[in-house]
């Protein structure tokens, strides 16, 4: 058990014939209590400190160690969001890609059928116009004809006139 001021300053010491001034004793007693004391304090002061400097450290350990978790979540997070963002911009490629492809497909149907439906409109004109031509050459061939140039015209036009 360690020793306290009150030990020191309670402590009677025994007499003998020859032994020292008591006063002297006393006084050196006293002092050695002093100093006793405030070492004491002194020690619990040290101890208060170390408490707290420790309570501190502890503290900003928490911090340190909640930091680098949170950089960590966030380095995590940051990765995951970059993932994505390449996943999300290889399947909008991807879509343009098949979009592209798609209206590139339509459109040469769409000219083939164009191309189809010309070369048909060419056909159907190349035939109206035989057909044209046929019938323009077989009504010319009638107007040359000289049963046109037996008919009297002013023949005609009696009955036409009688009639009305």
């Amino acid at each position: 058990m360690p020793l306290t001021p009150l030990d020191i300053h309670n402590k009677e010491f025994s007499r003998r014939l020859r032994g020292y001034d008591e006063d002297e004793v006393n006084e050196f007693l006293d002092l050695v209590i002093k100093d006793y004391e405030a070492l004491i304090r002194e020690n619990k002061e040290m101890q208060n400190q170390i408490l707290a400097l420790q309570e501190r450290l502890n503290h900003f350990s928490n911090i340190e160690d909640t930091l680098s978790k949170t950089i960590i979540v966030a380095q995590e997070a940051a990765d995951e969001v970059r993932n994505n963002a390449k996943k999300e911009a290889q399947l909008i490629v991807k879509e343009a890609e098949k979009n592209a492809d798609r209206i590139v497909n339509e459109a040469l149907n769409k000219s083939r059928k164009i191309s189809l439906e010309v070369d048909e409109l060419k056909k159907q004109a190349s035939i109206y116009r035989a057909r044209f031509r046929t019938l323009v050459e077989a009504q010319l061939e009638l107007l040359t004809e000289e049963a046109w140039e037996s008919l009297d015209i002013n023949k005609q036009e009696a009955p036409i006139a009688a009639a009305e």
